[in-house]
């Protein structure tokens, strides 16, 4: 279960499971993927099965998350700092990342529960899962 991160020196793929950076592409990018048009402030995902969509707000706590596509919303992430970049796993609504300035967070419930990784990275820009 890997994932890629977006940083302002290159591309990091990170184990979600062992924490473990196990590859970097200095001065690489992700592509970009259009986003879901939601008047929402800042950054939104929305999963490519289901009805998942997870907006991050400029507040605390800095993630809105919908199973409904988005007739309900509930708050989550009271204890994550601000965001930067979010991703829903293509095959698995439940498996979301926040990328914070810094940091990589992995919720495995649909974001009742996070989990911060260990490496600390330069500045994030985007992240997305590679699987």
């Amino acid at each position: 279960m890997n994932l890629a991160v977006e940083t302002g020196e290159g591309v990091y793929t990170i184990d979600a499971e062992t924490e473990q950076v196990v590859d970097f592409v200095a001065g690489a990018e992700l592509s970009e993927t259009p986003p879901p048009r939601v008047e929402l402030p800042l950054l939104v995902a929305a999963a490519a099965e289901g009805a998942t969509v997870v907006a991050v707000l400029d507040r605390r706590p800095p993630l809105a998350i919908s199973h409904d596509a988005g007739s309900s919303w509930r708050e989550a992430g009271g204890g994550l700092p601000p965001g930067r970049a979010i991703a829903i796993a293509d095959n698995d609504p439940d498996r979301i990342v926040y990328g914070a300035e810094h940091r990589v967070y992995v919720s495995q419930d649909g974001g009742r529960f996070w989990r911060a990784l260990e490496p600390e990275l330069p500045e994030i820009k985007e992240i997305a899962w590679l699987d």
